[in-house]
């Protein structure tokens, strides 16, 4: 059992980014909120619990290492870049805007503390397994954690990375899958049906965890299940709902890549700030 506690902490955190994502797509007039609400528990419990990194120093040699594949969800990783101190929080409400360091999606030239730049889906699960791959060349203890999204799995580069990370026994890479079952074309198993993920990914010699994405003790429990594997990467599928703390927004894929206007993200905030995360 996970303490109390922490628990208690980290749903405030995520309460306290979701309204951060909706005031700063509202702003910018577009956006993807529905995949950013979907993804932000597993963020803040990698971010504010698990990860190994300084907030003031993105180049650390030793940091544990983020790539978000599923790069639409950003404004997800800027709210809590903004809540740990990395970068301004006045910041966000730059969302989008030309020359800003916060674009749609992930930039690493402009904003250091991106891993890599992504948004070309199906392409994250590599790059966070060359950076694995590279750290345990190196003999670094630092780990990789990534994010990939259903609607992404679609493509065949992440059954590539999928087919090859357990040859060589990176047991520094876990991953989540954000399993909102949502992409921009409709819902994911009408679009081009990925089940059974689980039996898959086993299939592929991956330690596999299958968990509610929005409870912090099923989160937290994968991850310390992932600590204990000595040769095998982990996937951790997380079972979520597309625009989570929204009503209007849960499971509609209208959401995927619409910002709300000013009246429905008013809305939105006041039940957030009514709800509690996890």
């Amino acid at each position: 059992m996970q303490n109390t506690k922490v628990r208690e902490e980290l749903a405030q955190i995520a309460t306290e980014c979701r309204a951060d994502i909706i005031k700063m797509i509202e702003k910018a007039g577009c956006g993807h909120p529905g995949g950013s609400l979907s993804v932000i528990d597993i963020l803040v419990c990698l971010f504010f619990h698990e990860m190994k990194s300084d907030p003031n120093n993105s180049l650390w040699e030793d940091r544990d290492r983020f790539v978000l594949s599923k790069g639409h969800g950003v404004p997800a990783l800027y709210s809590v870049l903004a809540k740990r101190g990395s970068i301004p929080r006045e910041e966000l409400w730059t969302l989008r805007q030309i020359n800003s360091r916060l674009q749609g999606h992930p930039d690493r030239v402009l904003l250091p503390y991106v891993e890599a730049s992504t948004g070309s889906l199906g392409q994250g699960l590599s790059i966070a397994q060359g950076i694995a791959m590279g750290l345990k060349l190196q003999k670094k203890q630092a780990r990789v954690f990534a994010v990939i999204g259903d609607g992404e799995s679609q493509e065949g580069q992440i059954w590539e990375a999928a087919l090859s990370a357990p040859k060589f026994e990176l047991n520094n890479l876990i991953v989540f899958l954000d399993n909102n079952n949502g992409q921009i074309d409709g819902h994911v198993d009408e679009v081009m049906d990925i089940r059974p993920i689980a039996s898959k990914w086993q299939a592929f010699r991956w330690a596999v965890h299958e968990i509610d994405g929005h409870n912090f003790e099923e989160i937290l429990g994968a991850l310390g299940e992932a600590r204990k594997e000595t040769k095998r990467p982990t996937m951790i599928v997380a079972h979520t709902v597309k625009g989570k703390g929204v009503s209007f927004m849960e499971n509609d894929v209208k959401w995927h890549g619409i910002a709300p206007s000013k009246e429905e993200a008013q809305e939105a905030l006041a039940e957030i700030s009514k709800g509690k995360s996890g």
